[in-house]
């Protein structure tokens, strides 16, 4: 693939780093999203073409100043810790920066920082490994002398940082020792960083790896892959009913995962989604057992996200990661519009889509609510259940819920009929043609606190749309 500038653009925008990039005289270029969120901007002309000294960021602006001259003159630094001030308050950063050439010269420099203020401020989350609990495990025994624990840890988190997590895995797999390997994303992270702030993303990341690091203590390791992802080297739960009673556990009574986090400005309730394989038995090689929890972790997410998924080769040999990754949402609602106008009236529109909406939506049936209250299935025909107070839950023409809280205290009835079929999350569309209510399309699981995603209320919304265009 070609390294366009679109594709330079949307890789630099995903980082949940800093970046920014400065001409020879150090004068701002251009940063990144994550960058402008960070300080509050809402477009980089605030800065470009000047200096952090012309910004005014630092109290003490020599030191980070000194530190680009020398990138400038050829040398890269890594992790060089300092404080800038930020909305008044001074926070505590990490920066690493590398010198941009053109040819032989110089032309730039490179760089990213993040924000540790709360390990600073709370540093007793360095001690979640400490040299003592690395030295159980061979491959650390054998280098934390010369590396040093610093070098080894996340600056943020405190957990194995991404790349000794990395050369741990490889070392079991050199000395087949065998363990279990899983990639744990943590559901809607994005939101926290949106609605609350990056302070609160970085809270969510260091408690939740903290809590992870605690619970696993003796028999796991955990680390950070990057970004909101988070990998656990267990050498304990090996066997498929031990791993099946870790996860269990893990997302009921661990205390780590399905919590509520309290910040400053408010509160979140934190899920993650994990995909786990285990070396020899699944894989006996780094590329084919990280290639595994990478398709487990894309098995669950299309399953709604807020669960876990446990490679075993008889269910999942044959899954293919470019059948679960979903097309891109002009692609769904062009094909729902295919699908659904090839039929005439409401109910043969509703069969002709459902298999689309089995994969697109993960679901095993969808349900319909006609204007007198009566609930239907379009799989099931002997479906039937009274829900004719569903117009006091719908506020808006499209609802979703992750539990079934709101719908109890405004909806009794069409509650029971949800509790009756054992349903625990919801995702509703209005069918509504103007001021005119027809009726609603009901999407409902049994998992509970199933994190709906917008492409999946905008795929419901659209076929809602279609309805209301054919029944009146």
């Amino acid at each position: 693939m070609e390294m366009t500038v679109e594709l330079f653009d949307s890789i630099i925008n995903t980082s949940q780093d800093c970046v920014f990039w400065k001409d020879e005289n150090r004068r701002f270029l251009g940063v990144n999203q994550a960058f402008l969120d960070f300080y509050g901007f809402e477009s980089a002309d605030v800065l470009i073409g000047k200096t952090d000294e012309d910004m005014g960021w630092h109290s003490d602006p020599e030191p980070f100043k000194q530190d680009e001259l020398r990138v400038l003159s050829g040398r890269s630094t890594y992790k060089v810790q300092g404080k800038c001030i930020i909305r008044g308050k001074e926070r505590d950063i990490i920066a690493s920066k590398r010198p941009l050439y053109e040819g032989d010269r110089i032309i730039g420099l490179v760089g990213s920082f993040v924000d540790i203020t709360d390990v600073v401020r709370h540093n007793h989350i360095y001690n979640i490994y400490t040299i003592d609990k690395l030295r159980k495990y061979s491959y650390f025994d054998r280098i934390i002398d010369e590396i040093g624990l610093d070098e080894i840890l996340d600056p943020l988190t405190g957990i194995i940082s991404r790349s000794y997590a990395m050369k741990f895995v490889q070392s079991l797999i050199d000395e087949r020792i065998p363990f279990t390997f899983s990639m744990i994303d943590l559901d809607n992270f994005k939101y926290f960083n949106d609605h609350f702030g990056h302070g609160a993303g970085d809270n969510v990341l260091v408690t939740v790896s903290r809590e992870l690091a605690n619970y696993t203590d003796g028999y796991g390791v955990v680390g950070r892959f990057g970004g909101d992802e988070l990998l656990l080297i267990d050498l304990h739960n090996t066997s498929l009913l031990d791993k099946n009673s870790f996860f269990e556990r893990l997302y009921t009574d661990s205390g780590v995962l399905r919590v509520n986090i309290d910040f400053e400005n408010g509160s979140s309730y934190i899920t993650a989604t994990t995909g786990a394989a285990s070396f020899p038995k699944d894989a006996d090689n780094f590329d084919d057992l990280f290639g595994l929890i990478d398709k487990m972790l894309y098995l669950g997410k299309n399953k709604g996200r807020n669960c876990y998924s446990i490679y075993e080769q008889e269910k999942h040999e044959d899954i293919e990661i470019t059948k679960l990754v979903k097309h891109g949402i002009y692609y769904s609602l062009s094909t729902l519009r295919n699908l659904a106008d090839a039929k005439n009236d409401y109910y043969e529109k509703l069969q002709a889509v459902m298999p689309f909406l089995t994969e697109a939506l993960q679901i095993n049936d969808l349900y319909f609510i006609d204007s007198k209250g009566k609930m239907r299935a379009v799989n099931n025909k002997g479906f039937e259940e009274l829900a004719d107070d569903i117009e006091k839950t719908m506020d808006d023409d499209i609802f979703n819920e992750s539990t079934l809280r709101r719908i109890e205290k405004n909806s009794p009835i069409f509650y029971s009929a949800l509790r009756h079929n054992n349903f625990e999350s919801v995702l509703i569309a209005k069918v509504r043609n103007r001021d005119k209510v027809y009726g609603y399309l009901v999407c409902a699981v049994e998992r509970s606190l199933r994190i709906w995603q917008e492409d999946e209320c905008a795929i419901l919304y659209y076929l809602a749309s279609i309805l209301a265009e054919t029944i009146f």
